[in-house]
């Protein structure tokens, strides 16, 4: 039973991980040669497949999913092609989606190219493999760079770097960030009432029921990590259960977000010790008699037991974060779980390794309650982003920027009085004398509110740009007004400085959606892709794509941040026609627009439907944000992404480097043209 309950534990973990690399990077690749002649050598590519995933032949035919290819930047160049690529056997199956018959490997795909070096000074040879793997309908394109050294003996292997580093390190630094705002949470679980008195009470049962310290030790050990694969069960539960498709349905559709606005909204008010939210009391007590069984298996059930227990504690703050989670990807829910539950068990091992520290405690008391209230405040702020993403989704009108923003500064406004003391809830101890720690926090409270405020009259609060309704959603926004009336200005035909937009200069026709959506810091463009590329193509620009959502947090900072750079404003309103295509927006498209896609073989009947199809068929890519440089001039084609003047960014706040994006591309762009 012992080892059977070891397992268990082991296997969570390394289900966590495993599931963390398989789904990161489907596949993983190596790099050899072979010298098979005067000059001549064989190069191998070989990629190992993670279960259940795909890639695509060289050769597979037009109209399928995104072949593999392989560049060498030195053909040309003192190296020479011999022949064509040599693949080991593919599989064969007509895919429904895509109405062709495909090619494709499993496992293992291993090409070989032979190459002839013309110039002795090539010792190297450097290039990318880029390639689409699948699972299940869901994939993603992926892209690895390789330098392979030409020696004399076989099999050198070759250093493998990501072509799309920037966007895995993206990728990465996000998944960091949640971990450790989930780790944070847990640490603030540990101090709720139920949990924290806790502490001493389980760690001294370790330490006084068995005259063995050593192995008392090793069960506290046990019942810690038996907490980390409990919550860590939860996460893998959520993803692998529910799965992406479920998860990107929570994302944008307004009935989820609403159910996780009221959640946070009841979590809120538990907080405020309005109820208590409990599981049944057999169910506790089930597991509390197996957790006196002792030994390892009691050990486990006595984490189960503190689980159950704690429930009315951590259940706001675990749902908080399954909640974040589900609004990501499939990884977030088991990254989330395991930064709250180390954090969660860290106490336990820690106390049971030096049981003398216990008597350093802080005593239980009101201070405990007194952090539930505060983030009960904190849960009411975050739970109105869910109300704000059905609401810009879906044009409600309900929570304009300016609504948002007072409600928040009523919310920890009431907070810091609540820390003065001049608020107090059912639960709370009196206050005779204000401490240096709570007086600390009602300073950060009140410089918050402070900062919050000029938000109310068009401050665009760069900190919390993500967070917010958008900037054009304020009815007092005095750089708009002064804006709008420049260009009625400039409409009855006096010119006050600058370009004109270009919205208005390709023809009479009205930009399209317009009426409900805007472009920041009174950038003129368009919503729709085709209008956008006629009026680029009239004024012979490049087309900037930005595929973003209404809920898209990322976006809003890289508007705030990036965009608000006088050298990128300038580049955009003069160098290119803007095109901002919302993946979430859920505004019928007109019945004659209304089309079954290519892609996936489902009906696009709303404007984010329609754009999610866009991106993902054309740059096999769907994260916002996204901004693609597009030769406006060659736009018409079935195919895209050849007309792509410079690789696409991602989530990236640094400035020189996105004006460098744009200048490259212009250049670019000038370059094909032979200008």
């Amino acid at each position: 039973m012992k080892k059977r309950l070891l397992t268990l534990i082991f296997t969570l973990f390394m289900g966590a991980f495993s599931a963390f690399a398989q789904i990161s990077d489907p596949t993983s690749w190596t790099f050899s040669q072979e010298k098979t002649g005067d000059n001549e050598y064989t190069l191998t590519f070989k990629a190992t497949i993670q279960p259940g995933w795909t890639v695509y032949s060289i050769n597979t035919p037009e109209g399928g999913p995104m072949p593999t290819s392989i560049s060498i930047e030195e053909v040309g160049k003192g190296v020479e092609l011999v022949g064509a690529p040599v693949e080991s056997e593919p599989h064969k199956k007509h895919d429904d989606v895509f109405k062709v018959d495909v090619l494709y490997f499993a496992d293992t795909y291993t090409v070989k190219q032979k190459i002839k070096v013309t110039d002795p000074g090539v010792t190297a040879v450097t290039g990318s493999v880029e390639f689409q793997a699948c699972q299940e309908g869901a994939c993603v394109p992926g892209s690895k760079d390789f330098t392979i050294k030409l020696e004399d003996k076989g099999g050198a292997k070759a250093t493998v770097a990501e072509a799309s580093a920037e966007k895995d390190a993206e990728q990465d630094d996000n998944l960091w960030i949640f971990f450790w705002v989930a780790f944070g949470s847990g640490l603030l679980a540990v101090v709720m009432p139920c949990v924290f008195p806790m502490i001493p009470m389980t760690v001294s049962f370790f330490m006084h029921g068995d005259a063995n310290k050593a192995k008392a030790k090793a069960k506290a050990i046990f019942f810690a990590l038996s907490i980390v694969g409990i919550y860590t069960a939860l996460g893998l539960i959520i993803s692998f259960l529910l799965g992406p498709g479920f998860i990107n349905w929570l994302s944008t559709n307004w009935l989820p977000n609403i159910c996780f606005f009221i959640i946070f909204m009841v979590f809120a008010a538990s907080f405020f010790g309005a109820f208590e939210i409990v599981l049944p009391a057999w169910l506790v007590n089930k597991s509390d008699k197996q957790a006196d069984k002792g030994g390892y298996v009691g050990a486990f059930f006595m984490a189960f037991t503190l689980v159950l227990v704690s429930f009315s504690c951590t259940a706001p703050i675990v749902g908080t974060v399954l909640v974040e989670a589900a609004r990501g990807s499939v990884l977030r829910p088991i990254i989330g779980m395991l930064g709250f539950s180390i954090a969660v068990a860290l106490p336990f091992g820690f106390f049971s390794f030096f049981p003398s520290k216990l008597s350093n405690l802080p005593k239980s008391g009101g201070w405990l309650n007194a952090v539930k209230v505060v983030l009960g405040f904190i849960e009411i702020a975050l739970g109105l982003k869910f109300l704000m993403v059905a609401d810009q989704t879906y044009h409600w009108g309900l929570l304009d920027r300016e609504v948002y923003i007072a409600i928040w500064v009523a919310v920890f406004t009431l907070q810091a009085l609540y820390l003065m003391g001049k608020i107090k809830f059912a639960h709370d101890s009196d206050l005779p004398y204000i401490g240096v720690p709570r007086l600390i926090m009602i300073i950060i409270t009140m410089s918050f509110v402070i900062y919050l405020i000029p938000g109310m009259f068009g401050a665009p609060l760069k900190a919390l740009a993500g967070y917010f309704p958008p900037q054009e959603t304020i009815d007092f926004d005095i750089n708009r007004i002064v804006r709008d009336n420049a260009k009625e200005i400039m409409k009855s035909g006096v010119q006050v400085g600058g370009t004109q937009g270009a919205a208005s200069a390709a023809s009479n026709e009205p930009v399209k959606y317009s009426d409900f959506l805007h472009l920041p810091h009174g950038l003129d463009g368009y919503f729709d892709y085709d209008q956008a590329l006629k009026a680029a193509q009239a004024q012979d620009k490049p087309l900037f794509i930005d595929f973003t959502g209404h809920g898209c947090v990322n976006c809003r900072e890289m508007e705030q941040s990036v965009w608000s750079d006088p050298r990128v404003l300038e580049m955009l309103k003069n160098d290119y026609i803007i095109v901002a295509l919302y993946v979430d927006d859920k505004t019928k498209l007109p019945a004659e627009e209304v089309y079954v896609s290519e892609y996936d073989g489902k009906k696009k009947n709303t404007l984010g439907k329609k754009n999610t199809d866009f991106q993902i068929k054309q740059f096999e890519s769907n994260a916002q944000p996204n901004y693609i440089l597009l030769d406006s001039r060659k736009g018409n084609d079935k195919v895209l992404k050849p007309h792509v003047l410079q690789p696409a960014r991602g989530y990236n706040k640094d400035r020189d480097a996105f004006v460098k994006f744009l200048q490259d591309g212009l250049k670019e762009y000038k370059a094909r043209a032979g200008k």
